[in-house]
């Protein structure tokens, strides 16, 4: 014990050192025009808990036990970006980057080694420009400051993303990015034509000077393991000025599991212009103490009610949709219905950064290509009661997705994907729950719902990051381990990915643990 005391101070007096060079290295490399020791927190000082703590979006990251970082760069200017890297690199410090902090295992503000945070929430400028049908927007901005900045100035146009509103661009476009204008446009990254970004050397480059294999990587292959985002430039899309919404509830005594096995039969084939995500919830039972599956059939369709009805009552009967389920919206009204906020809310909502409520969770994926025998869908049922607290989303493909080549980016999932899944388990601090326990829970009934998703590999989604399917440790970066995860994610995209790393950021600067390893002569 004494000999572990004696490791711990002289690793706590090594960072300290480092640190401090690494704090004297900062302003060497900015402008006194732009200074940047207003952007710095340091653990002594009052505001870096507050700081470190406002884009903590999952409590399980959130722990006395969880590693802190040595300090928060809240860069307000893009030469703190550059400082940040270039002096994090020459002083062997690794850096986590953070746009809105919804990385679903919090790997963009923790590590098991001396890190800094480098911090993007001040990086929110929206420029949008309808005439072009473009924008330019930071990666700090969140979703919700870009749908309210879009519909600012046009109510003809909206941008492919998800549905919430305090996400951050800078991760979930380099994610891919996917909403429920995925099938009428693809996803985030299939909209993107620009972007810059500060590389492992510090420069800004954007696309013209990163060239076209760095800017492919960017859009779907995960920004964090080949540079800085500092901002997009994304393609608006055309959308009709009033859209239809609607939710449906079924139970398993309303007949839920033969709708939703109807679902999987049709959705991947409606028309286009039609998204209807099934999510199974828990709810209770007609008897006391009991609980049931009650499944969600939401959905966004791109025109009116009196177009939407007779499409879907010829090919999806079965759900029973009627006029009094269904709300015309304007595309800005419909971001507040899918964010669950109650209908009236103003729109200036969405510019609401912070969550009122934050939960501990557990997140995983699968993807589908095969349509779920009923036996399945009752076995997932059980699982659901059997985990508690947690819901599921099945999210329909076909449409654009099924038109874009798998190399057309690095998210690999397109054409003969019927649909996505999140599994999703939430609780709050209070409640008591044993968090390993929960997250076992979990675990085991995505083991158990193998036999019905892909197969070989068995494919998952990268903004629904899940550590379970294969991860380093944060110092090091091995090959083969990464192929593991990385096949999972990307399919074959991985190798392209891999090339494209060991061009850019051959030091491996930019590294967590599921980051893009280089790849060199003698991997295969």
């Amino acid at each position: 014990m004494f000999y572990h005391f004696i490791i711990s101070v002289s690793l706590a007096a090594c960072d300290d050192s480092t640190l401090e060079s690494f704090l004297q290295c900062l302003p060497t490399h900015v402008n006194s025009s732009n200074p940047i020791a207003k952007a710095i927190h340091k653990p002594s000082d009052p505001s870096f808990q507050s700081t470190l703590e406002a884009y903590v979006k999952n409590l399980r990251f959130l722990t006395p036990t969880t590693p802190k970082p040595l300090a928060i760069i809240a860069a307000t200017h893009e030469s703190h970006v550059q400082a940040t890297v270039i002096c994090a690199k020459s002083h062997g410090l690794q850096i986590r980057i953070r746009s809105g902090g919804h990385d679903f295992e919090g790997l963009s503000y923790t590590s098991k080694v001396p890190f800094i945070i480098l911090d993007m929430f001040n990086f929110r400028k929206i420029v949008v420009q309808p005439y072009q049908e473009a924008a330019w927007v930071e990666a700090g901005a969140t979703l919700g400051e870009l749908y309210y900045q879009i519909a600012s100035q046009s109510s003809i146009h909206a941008f492919p993303a998800g549905i919430c509103p305090t996400v951050g661009t800078g991760g979930h476009f380099s994610g891919g990015g996917y909403g429920n204008l995925m099938r009428k446009f693809g996803l985030s990254v299939d909209n993107i034509d620009d972007a810059r970004i500060v590389d492992a050397n510090g420069r800004i480059l954007d696309r013209r000077t990163m060239g076209e294999d760095l800017f492919w990587a960017l859009r779907g292959g995960g920004g964090a393991s080949f540079g800085v985002i500092l901002s997009w430039r994304i393609k608006l899309v055309r959308i009709p000025e009033k859209v239809t919404v609607f939710r449906v509830g079924r139970t398993l005594e309303q007949g839920a599991t033969d709708i939703v096995y109807r679902w999987q039969e049709v959705a991947p084939e409606l028309d286009n212009d039609l998204f209807i995500r099934v999510m199974p919830t828990i709810a209770n039972g007609t008897r006391k103490g009991e609980k049931t599956i009650q499944v969600l059939f939401i959905g966004m369709f791109l025109g009116k009610t009196d177009r939407l009805l007779p499409l879907i009552n010829k090919s999806f009967p079965e759900l029973g949709l009627q006029r009094k389920d269904c709300d015309e919206v304007s595309w800005i009204e419909s971001t507040l219905f899918w964010a669950e906020f109650p209908k009236g809310t103003p729109i200036d909502v969405l510019l609401q950064r912070h969550n009122t409520t934050l939960f501990l969770s557990k997140a995983k994926s699968d993807y589908v290509k095969d349509v779920i025998p009923k036996s399945g869908l009752e076995a997932i049922w059980k699982s659901m009661l059997k985990v508690g607290r947690m819901f599921m989303q099945f999210n329909p493909y076909g449409g654009r997705m099924s038109e874009l080549a798998e190399t057309s980016s690095p998210f690999p999932h397109r054409a003969g994907t019927r649909f996505l899944i999140l599994y999703s388990t939430n609780w709050e601090e209070k409640d008591g729950i044993d968090t390993e326990k929960q997250v076992n829970l979990l675990r085991e009934m995505y083991d158990a719902t193998a036999p019905y998703m892909t197969k070989e590999p068995r494919e998952a989604f990268l903004n629904y990051r899940d550590l379970d399917i294969g991860s380093n440790p944060s110092n090091h970066t091995d090959f083969k381990t990464s192929k593991v995860y990385g096949l999972k994610y990307f399919k074959n995209n991985f190798f392209r990915l891999t090339e494209v790393k060991a061009r850019v950021d051959p030091d491996n600067f930019f590294n967590h643990e599921q980051s893009i390893p280089p790849r060199y002569a003698n991997h295969n």
